[in-house]
């Protein structure tokens, strides 16, 4: 999905949110590095990075035109110069050796190729450099992605999604572990842990569902009507389990260094 509302992200994307809180919290900073932050958003957690960095700077990177806007929005009045927004998919960065730090939550699991994207990071970086990252990985909503694979198969949806599994890349640990290191990182760590979330209701999963996972879906389906029933079905769905509307999160940490020569 090239495009995202940033206003409903900004509603509905707490857990994100945490998560990314407590990287940044934990990243061993002196003050004045320059982090690439990789799929910046609308810059919430852009914010907590930049307190971190009180003589730093950021690069904000995401490929959704409304989200960097939604970014230099929330950020301009106070941290106004110590930021650049870059419109660009992650894996078609083509900085080199600009910062001392990658940074990225909730955004690598987007990229579908995950060696192609490790090597431009690895560029990113000067050298020395660390990526520190948390993506969703391995069986990351696992049972939602079940149904819908289910329902792109129907005879209402093939017509539109045809042998498309999905914009999603979820690598184990070990995966990823081999692809870091193959980009030519050292140092690599990589762990997983279950982040189960639990949404409140049936119109809070629908909107949830509409506007956080399923976005680039429904990208592919040209009537609303249409459109309105795949979301339907999959509350629907998710409605049934038990607990209701929880859904099956996965968290994978990432952190690997750039050699220093």
């Amino acid at each position: 999905m090239s495009e995202w509302d940033a206003a409903a992200y900004n509603r509905l994307n707490n857990p994100m949110q945490t998560w990314g809180e407590a990287i940044v919290a934990r990243l061993p900073l002196r003050g004045d590095e320059t982090a690439l932050d990789l799929g910046c958003g609308s810059g919430r957690l852009t914010e907590f990075l930049l307190r971190r960095l009180p003589h730093g700077h950021v690069i904000a990177v995401d490929r959704s035109a409304n989200m960097l806007e939604a970014a230099r929005e929330h950020l301009q009045a106070e941290f106004d110069g110590r930021v650049e927004y870059v419109q660009r998919s992650l894996d078609e960065i083509d900085f080199v050796a600009r910062a001392d730090l990658a940074f990225s939550n909730a955004a690598l699991h987007w990229i579908k190729d995950h060696p192609r994207l490790f090597r431009a990071i690895f560029r990113a970086l000067k050298p020395g450099g660390w990526l520190v990252a948390q993506c969703g990985g391995g069986p990351n909503i696992a049972r939602v992605r079940a149904r819908a694979g289910e329902l792109m198969t129907s005879e209402a949806y093939r017509p539109f999604f045809g042998d498309w599994t999905g914009p999603w890349e979820f690598a184990s640990p070990e995966v990823a572990a081999q692809r870091l290191t193959d980009a030519g990182f050292v140092d690599v760590e990589t762990s997983m842990f279950e982040a189960p979330v639990q949404l409140a209701s049936r119109q809070a999963t629908y909107d949830y569902f509409e506007n956080v996972i399923f976005g680039t879906h429904l990208e592919r389906i040209p009537d609303a009507a249409l459109r309105a029933n795949f979301l339907e079905a999959m509350t629907e769905q998710s409605a049934g389990d038990d607990p209701p509307f929880r859904q099956d999160y996965w968290r994978l940490n990432l952190r690997a260094r750039r050699p220093a020569s």
